[in-house]
């Protein structure tokens, strides 16, 4: 079967998705999981959006051994000039280089000719080959782009050194027959097209961006662009779940096959939800929480005569084992270290101590403790924000006709902050008592809360996000008490902020009782 090579551009293109912003420690964390999901390449950033996202690419080049890193650069000497300097550690450095075909963009965007479009396009492959081995380029809006110029930008681009050449539905404005056809015209009539990759990156516009990539593998790309959980852009890119396990399941269909461990699917799928903030629809293919769930009466019977009949892929063959930890609260570090690296967590010593802790502390509070709930407290202890302010203290006053009340200890330093609020329910008065302790007025954009796994002992999952000087802040806190992971999440997404302007970080208020 030809070998598929998955492009992951979570840390990228799915970045983009509003409200997602992930500092350098987490996309390090995100491209180690990608890794040993088994993706060939792993587009890291954009190195000259930013200085964090040059940081972030950097980190990300230095960590991974087995993955080719990817650098977005537009076909401008600067931006390829930061791509490399962002690449120099890395052990399979690739420059990705794109500029726009389509004439709307030519026009209106660019405001230049068709022409220039392709000097520039030669100029910046020549110049990220002085600096890279391997070099993609993009044709931005190449679905809306007339086919001959097209065809002509390719067949420049690969004289002048392109290894791969991606055809983006940008916009997600083809349909599979079209991208079908427009493929094939390339293949049939770009000169050296058949000694590099063809690529392709479709957006999710009309809901067509893992139907446009499948079709595309059918008619000879080898290379398909994804993200984790569909994340990216508007209503975001092929979801990477999706188009490899239709490749496995339909193998025979496709013959073609990905080097991607299905196996670390769901949990991937998890721990970018959990650090971009963003969550997985129910109904979701591949990973949503329905995605394997029977109710009708007549599916369940199939199912229990023959899982075939109404499952074309197992539970098991994404990760999503229901497997209960057979750890108790009287099992040793050694032992929950071992389960941990099973799980995929890799954690220091500080963050192994913290996280058996809140496990043993879960164990003497639930009858059954799941890998589930181990993944939420593991993540919760090694979200990497830097902590200045840490809850110590809280306490709850509320009900049907009780005026709810909080009260909380922050710690600061080595100083504890002590403050009590009302407010309309018991999460605002937690969040209107953490206001007063730190002196930080953000406004609260949006609070979830999910369960972790099932029964009335079920550790509660809350995402905070918070709007402060024009920016999206989210932080995640889990707990048994909904109460106590409310305010770890509020503290988190305060503490992401502070973390995120360090240089003019605002100094606290004194409370009233000080």
């Amino acid at each position: 079967m030809r070998k598929i090579f998955v492009f992951d551009t979570t840390l990228r293109d799915g970045e983009q998705t509003p409200g997602v912003s992930l500092n350098a420690a987490e996309k390090v964390e995100i491209a180690r999981q990608l890794e040993r999901l088994g993706v060939d390449l792993v587009e890291a950033g954009f190195p000259v959006a930013s200085p964090g996202d040059f940081e972030a690419v950097q980190q990300v080049a230095k960590t991974l051994k087995n993955t080719a890193v990817v650098a977005l650069a537009r076909a401008v000497p600067k931006d390829i000039e930061a791509a490399a300097e962002a690449l120099r550690e890395s052990a399979s450095p690739v420059i990705h280089t794109f500029i726009a075909t389509s004439d709307i963009h030519i026009k209106y965007k660019l405001r230049s000719t068709p022409e220039e479009v392709l000097e520039r396009a030669v100029a910046a492959v020549k110049l990220a080959r002085n600096y890279s081995e391997l070099v993609e380029f993009s044709a931005e809006d190449a679905t809306r782009s007339d086919p001959a110029y097209l065809r002509d930008v390719f067949a420049a681009v690969i004289k002048a050194g392109a290894g791969i050449i991606n055809i983006p539905d940008t916009v997600g404005y083809t349909t599979p027959d079209e991208f079908a056809q427009l493929i094939t015209y390339l293949k049939e009539n770009t000169p050296g097209i058949d000694k590099v990759r063809i690529s392709v990156h479709c957006h999710n516009d009309l809901g067509l961006a893992v139907a446009n990539t499948l079709k595309a593998v059918s008619v000879g790309a080898s290379q398909v662009e994804c993200t984790i959980n569909g994340l990216g852009e508007r209503a975001g890119n092929a979801a990477l779940e999706e188009v490899v396990m239709a490749l496995q399941t339909r193998s025979q269909l496709y013959q073609a096959q990905t080097d991607v461990n299905s196996r670390q699917i769901a949990f991937t799928s998890r721990l970018v939800s959990s650090l971009t903030g963003v969550g997985v629809q129910p109904n979701k293919a591949i990973v949503g929480k329905n995605a394997f769930a029977h109710e009708s009466g007549i599916h369940q019977d199939g199912m229990l005569k023959n899982r075939n009949t109404y499952e074309i892929m197992t539970p098991e063959s994404v990760g999503l084992t229901q497997s209960q930890l057979v750890l108790g609260k009287h099992s040793g570090r050694h032992a929950f270290r071992a389960h941990l690296t099973e799980l995929g967590y890799s954690l220091n010593e500080e963050e192994l101590n913290k996280a058996y802790q809140r496990f043993i502390e879960l164990a003497d509070k639930k009858k059954e403790v799941t890998d589930r709930d181990i993944q939420a407290i593991v993540e919760d202890e090694t979200q990497k924000i830097e902590e200045l302010y840490t809850l110590e203290y809280l306490h709850i006053s509320s009900g049907n006709t009780t005026v709810p009340t909080a009260t909380v200890i922050i710690k600061h330093q080595d100083e504890l902050l002590q403050e009590a609020a009302c407010g309309d329910g018991p999460v605002d008065a937690v969040y209107k008592a953490i206001e007063r302790a730190t002196g930080i007025d953000v406004y609260l954009e949006s609070w979830s809360i999910e369960a972790a796994t099932g029964g009335k002992d079920a550790l509660g999952e809350v995402t905070a996000r918070i709007l402060a000087d024009g920016k999206s802040y989210i932080g995640r806190g889990s707990s048994t008490d909904v109460i106590v992971a409310s305010a770890k999440a509020y503290l988190r997404a305060l503490n992401r902020y502070l973390q995120d302007t360090a240089s003019n970080r605002p100094q606290r208020r004194k409370a009233a009782w000080e």
